[in-house]
């Protein structure tokens, strides 16, 4: 399929992070909750050095319902746990402090401070966020949001933590959902200790 962009879309990038299994799954065979393989992947310092480079850019973090829930859940108190890794800490003030948009159509308010919740197709949210003003938006770590993207080729920079994990079932982040070709350019990569890769690829348009 043909992109249904020009290599002259206005305004911001559009950056989709998410960790995959070497099989490609964003969680396991029990669900949305069967993701204990990521967390040695995730605590380590290439991680949070890579999160760090993920969104200090940022100015709006997109999300859909259930990943805006879970991090409600943990990261606001984050910013004022001094036994916490300086980085958590600098990542829940970011999450704090930045526009947060959330696409579900099963919420309507949150008390988490500057959160905008709205029914519209993360594609229709992208198009009008990208002619105001600011700086990188970044998707994190939701599947159907990133999906949704792709799919209308709103993604600029794919930022991909390859987990060196085989899990054997679970969700795909790429399904049929996603109709578009793309070609990516690689724009950056790290390995951490435990042996995952930091990965940046850039939309080739």
């Amino acid at each position: 399929m043909p992109s249904r962009k020009t290599p002259n879309q206005p305004g911001r990038r559009v950056v989709a992070n998410i960790s995959l299994s070497l099989d490609g799954r964003i969680n396991g065979a029990g669900g949305d909750y069967d993701m204990g393989w990521i967390a040695p992947h995730a605590v380590i310092d290439g991680a949070r050095d890579h999160m760090v480079a993920v969104t200090s850019p940022g100015t709006t973090a997109l999300l859909g319902r259930k990943n805006y829930e879970g991090f409600a859940g943990f990261w606001p108190g984050v910013a004022d746990d001094e036994a916490a890794d300086p980085r958590d800490r600098a990542f829940s003030r970011w999450l704090n402090d930045v526009e947060k948009v959330v696409c579900s159509t099963t919420i309507s308010d949150s008390p988490w401070a500057n959160t905008t919740i709205t029914p519209k197709a993360p594609r229709e949210v992208v198009a009008d966020l990208r002619h105001e003003a600011g700086g990188d938006i970044v998707v994190l770590a939701s599947s159907s949001v990133i999906r949704d993207l792709l799919d209308a080729d709103e993604v600029d920079r794919l930022s991909i933590t390859l987990c060196p994990e085989t899990v054997g079932g679970g969700v795909r982040l790429f399904d049929d959902a996603v109709t578009q070709q793309a070609s990516w350019t690689l724009a950056g990569q790290t390995v951490t200790d435990s042996g995952a890769l930091c990965l940046f690829y850039d939309r080739a348009r």
